[in-house]
């Protein structure tokens, strides 16, 4: 019953092409700020960095490292594997798509998140789908999407933030090394809890120093894979093109796969990655300490960018230029495969593995935080520490159990959780857009962000 529910939240009637449709309305409706701003944005996240006398918790990029944390995730190396075997490689294409209006998405949840964001018990900042909802769309029906998507996130961050993580964790150093799962759990656990106990300022110093490595050691892996077969890479770029609007016939131990598993592959696995629609990146990007929800936005919106059109694309282009999409394998170890044939011995396995290590562990901590502050909303501040227990606790459940009927569940959550922030979104769209034009008309707005730092 929870798989037919997935299968049709996650299916092509529902929330693909939702989300597909809500990304290209904003997309328009901003007219294409991801594209002419894009630069911009890079600069704020990596070279400016923070707004030291902005009103929040962490730095830009601290958010930023966050919400990458809670992304960047096992559906960067798995998911991309599952949507080749199923869609071919035209589902990368359609990954892409998905990344590029999701920027827009992202940028709007962003923003939301600045402008409606409250002040905790604690004095700290709070904010995210259930409060954009509740103060923007305002109301009965506002407040009701509020509570909605704070029960879906809170919830969800137990299955997909947490324990089918560790249990990733788990079971990729247990078939790499031997490693029993028993004791992997034990050591994630005790240093998940080391940095989740000290809050969002404990997480962002973590996440801001740990995810550029984990990420530039990925793509720099990825990147030796590719220029080993360098020689095929114009061929596997036309492919994915090609693929995307013709389908792939049948070839090898690949079975075949036409236009419509390519889109609902490519989406599905792309939204599944980037998380743009869900509503979690106005989560992280409320903590940032800023007085500019325009700037935050930007910053966040390269969060998706980072995510679909750099580490996704690492991932394809390496299944698609090795040939290995035709084998007939599927997840990670189609993406070990993949490696094999581009590193040195058997390297290729103790990369993907540590690929997934790393991938897997910042997502339970980024997880941690959307969790916590969805329970802020529900319950209030003295909810947060209970919660960040339990979470803790189930982190090594999650190594020793099986947990397909966790992943469904956790899936539908996580569907659910799009739905409330997608109304939301398109209700709030006039909003976003009058205050991102004022901001761009300003004649100075340069001179301002540079200003700030």
């Amino acid at each position: 019953m929870l798989s037919a529910i997935s299968d049709f939240v996650w299916g092509p009637f529902l929330l693909i092409p939702l989300l597909l449709l809500t990304g290209l309305y904003l997309t328009i409706v901003l007219r294409g700020l991801q594209f002419h701003k894009l630069l911009h944005a890079l600069w704020l996240a990596f070279i400016r960095r923070q707004e030291p006398d902005g009103e929040g918790d962490i730095s830009h990029y601290q958010a930023l490292a966050t919400a990458l944390a809670a992304t960047v995730g096992v559906g960067n190396i798995a998911g991309v594997a599952t949507a080749i075997h199923f869609g071919g490689p035209g589902a990368v294409f359609w990954m892409w798509v998905t990344g590029l209006v999701g920027m827009a998405t992202k940028y709007s949840e962003a923003f939301l998140g600045v402008r409606f964001r409250r002040t905790d018990a604690k004095g700290e900042q709070s904010g995210g789908p259930m409060f954009y909802l509740t103060y923007g769309v305002g109301g009965k029906f506002g407040a009701t999407l509020g509570i909605l998507f704070a029960v879906f996130g809170a919830i969800a961050a137990f299955g997909i933030g947490n324990m089918v993580q560790s249990n990733s964790v788990a079971d990729a150093i247990n078939s790499q090394w031997g490693v029993p799962m028993w004791l992997t759990g034990v050591i994630i656990t005790v240093l998940a809890a080391v940095v989740i106990l000290g809050g969002i300022k404990s997480i962002g110093a973590f996440t801001s120093a740990f995810v550029p490595v984990m990420i530039v050691f990925y793509i720099l892996s990825a990147l030796w894979v590719i220029i080993a077969n360098i020689g095929s890479l114009p061929g596997a770029l036309a492919m994915i093109v090609t693929d995307a609007f013709t389908g792939t016939a049948a070839t090898g131990g690949f079975a075949g796969a036409g236009v419509l598993l390519a889109i609902r592959y490519g989406v599905a696995r792309g939204i599944f990655s980037n998380e743009s629609g869900l509503g979690t990146g106005g989560i992280a990007a409320a903590a940032a300490k800023t007085n500019e929800p325009v700037r935050q936005a930007l910053v966040s919106m390269t969060q998706t960018f980072i995510d679909t059109l750099v580490v996704v694309s690492m991932t394809g282009l390496a299944i698609v230029v090795t040939g290995a999409w035709q084998s007939g394998e599927n997840g990670a170890p189609l993406t070990t495969l993949a490696f094999n044939q581009g590193l040195p011995g058997e390297w290729g396995g103790t990369v993907v593995t540590i690929g997934l290590v790393f991938f897997a562990f910042s997502t339970l901590l980024g997880w941690a935080y959307y969790g916590e502050r969805c329970m802020d909303r529900l319950f209030g501040r003295g909810a947060v520490m209970p919660y960040r227990l339990v979470f803790i606790a189930l982190i090594f459940v999650g190594t020793v159990l099986e947990l397909q009927t966790v992943w469904t569940f956790s899936d539908i959550m996580n569907g659910l959780m799009a739905l409330p922030n997608l109304i939301g979104l398109v209700m709030l769209s006039g909003l976003v857009v009058r205050e991102t034009r004022a901001y761009f008309n300003r004649p100075d707005w340069e001179k301002l962000a540079t200003d700030a730092s």
